[in-house]
């Protein structure tokens, strides 16, 4: 059941009618970051409680008991440049890996709450085809959440993707985008609200880092093969060292 939801920033209102009673807190903030480029850690909504406290991310709309079309005052500043986005990520030794998660995975990816959202998402989410996809070539998807960026809106992933010349240069075939409208977030008992956030601190390091190159040998050998069911990506380094070996 869709709620519909006006939101109240910057002399401006905004309306809010793709999110449902099964979303979180933390999904209505995501999607107010595409509408106004602030970023979720800086939002505030005023007057979003739980039993007299203020909801938390993880809190499901429906248990806010808002009627249609309420209004709500955000608090929050938009980032005023590029750099705020594209610069070194801020500390955080709360990393999760999105492998270390595998086993919780397991468990949430068949849950209704969460193959609504996934339907709701492939229903509304437009993509913009690039490059059509080749045939007899394989599929290879990247997640740039904290390794280029934080997560973030189309505007900027392009502007990155220009300023590396990806975009520009025909020899990269990109099939697609996906900013951060397209995805969705889970929670797990054990670990709450999965927001990854992994290789926080590559910007101190990438004087050293050489694992990239690790992993482009990994992905030219499972290039010739049929299918990857029999994969466990998660122990990448283990199947390239047997190959190597051989």
């Amino acid at each position: 059941m869709t709620l519909p939801i006006i939101i109240k920033w910057g002399g401006q209102e905004y309306s809010v009618t793709t999110l449902s009673e099964d979303d979180t807190v933390l999904d209505l903030k995501q999607f107010l970051k595409t509408l106004t480029g602030v970023l979720p850690e800086r939002q505030k909504l005023l007057g979003l409680k739980v039993k007299g406290k203020p909801a938390e991310n993880d809190v499901k709309l429906g248990a806010l008991k808002l009627r249609p079309n309420t209004k709500i005052m955000m608090m929050g500043t938009r980032e005023e440049s590029l750099e705020d986005v594209l610069g070194p990520p801020p500390d955080n030794d709360d990393v999760v890996n999105d492998f270390d998660i595998e086993d919780e995975v397991v468990e949430v990816e068949n849950r209704e709450e969460n193959l609504l959202k996934i339907s709701r998402r492939v229903k509304e989410y437009k993509v913009e085809i690039l490059n059509p996809p080749r045939e007899g070539k394989k599929l290879l998807v990247l997640d740039v959440d904290y390794t280029l960026f934080a997560a973030t809106n189309m505007k900027w992933i392009e502007a990155k993707m220009k300023e590396l010349g990806v975009s520009t240069n025909a020899n990269y075939k990109i099939t697609f985008m996906l900013d951060s409208a397209a995805m969705i977030t889970v929670h797990t008992p054990r670990r709450g609200l999965i927001d990854i956030r992994p290789f926080m601190k590559a910007h101190l390091n990438r004087d050293k880092d050489k694992e990239l190159l690790k992993l482009t040998q990994y992905l030219k050998e499972i290039a010739k093969l049929d299918d990857f069911l029999d994969l466990n990506h998660k122990y990448w380094e283990r199947y390239l060292s047997k190959k190597q070996g051989q």
